[in-house]
């Protein structure tokens, strides 16, 4: 799995809350059921972004130590 690639980063991220928003339509319903709406989508958008940090510091910690991945 190659975290500079964006389709991935978005694809964990994309799977993971669509995970929390069916378990939400499914099981929950109120104000609990839109706190985990809310979750998903922010499970949505930051997972991508965070993985996307992690994935240039793990970049530049090779670069700096001549070491190959």
């Amino acid at each position: 799995m190659d975290l500079t690639e964006p389709t991935v980063r978005w694809g964990i991220g994309l799977s993971g809350g669509l995970v929390v928003a069916v378990i939400a339509i499914l099981f929950l319903e109120g104000t609990m059921q839109l706190a985990a709406l809310g979750i998903a989508v922010l499970d949505m958008v930051v997972t991508p972004l965070i993985l996307k940090q992690a994935a240039e510091s793990d970049a530049d910690s090779v670069g700096e130590t001549g070491g190959t991945r």
